[in-house]
């Protein structure tokens, strides 16, 4: 998900779908374009739809990363971007599309949840807060657009549950917006607080094992409620690797994460 300018809106390619407004689509087997949406992607994974991956395919975030994504550097960019890794076969078919079609349907990525909906964040200046933004940008070989099922922004994204998804996307877009500006200085983008920031939003398992396998909860003081959460609850832990990398990498305040005052004294 990007952020986009409120001047720029217009100049988004696809319709601007506003709260009323309508389009219409149906994917199903009978269309001849049935699942050609689905290969030669730059199909990017935001943190919640890893985590979501990884446990429907049963293997720990870490080797989801290791066997199933791409992690680019763009120059001039100061956080990773993270692309599913297509297939090697002629047609670079999404790994999980098979001749029945999606192999991880209930788990599948928001931006396959949205489709053929792409969405941006709206960065209000004033208070502070993002805002979701809709386009219809169905490709011209789709002949779902051409169907005569009619939704909404709000009743597509209910239809495809994706309610939780967009939520935890578009609070992983105001972490990104942080990155605008570089945070590493002479460590660079692949030092020892890049490689933390990146497993606090995409390696949960790791990043479980580092808060309970390590001096963190001696330096830090975590309430017993919440520590109980992040041992228990992945989708807990994950906003609390947001906040993590707010408070590691900014020094952002936070009410969850508070420093010991042994830990000060003694540093």
């Amino acid at each position: 998900m990007k952020y986009i300018e409120e001047n720029n809106l217009d100049k988004i390619p696809g319709k601007h779908l506003g709260p009323g407004d309508r389009f219409c689509f149906k994917c199903h087997s009978g269309l001849d374009c049935f699942n050609r949406c689905c290969r030669n992607l730059n199909l990017f994974l935001y943190p919640y739809d890893v985590l979501r991956l990884s446990r429907c395919l049963q293997v720990t975030t870490g080797d989801f990363i290791d066997l199933y994504v791409d992690v680019v550097r763009r120059e001039g960019h100061f956080f990773p971007e993270v692309l599913l890794r297509m297939a090697e076969n002629d047609a670079h078919t999404c790994p999980f599309l098979t001749d029945a079609g999606c192999s991880v349907y209930p788990d599948r990525p928001d931006t396959c949840r949205t489709f053929p909906v792409e969405q941006g964040a709206l960065f209000d200046g004033v208070s502070g807060r993002s805002s979701t933004v809709h386009f219809f940008r169905p490709p011209d070989f789709c002949m779902g657009q051409h169907e005569a099922q009619q939704w909404t922004a709000g009743t597509w994204a209910r239809d495809q549950q994706a309610e939780r998804y967009h939520d935890m996307t578009l609070r992983w877009a105001q972490i990104r917006r942080l990155f605008q500006n570089d945070p590493w200085g002479a460590e660079g983008p692949q030092g020892a607080k890049a490689r933390m920031a990146f497993m606090a939003a995409y390696n949960m398992d790791a990043f479980r094992e580092f808060l309970f396998g390590s001096s963190f909860l001696k330096r830090y003081r975590i309430k017993p409620d919440l520590r109980r959460k992040l041992k228990n609850s992945d989708s807990a832990l994950l906003l609390f690797g947001f906040e993590w990398i707010q408070f590691f990498v900014w020094g952002m305040s936070s009410k969850q994460i508070r420093t010991n005052s042994h830990t000060r004294n003694s540093g």
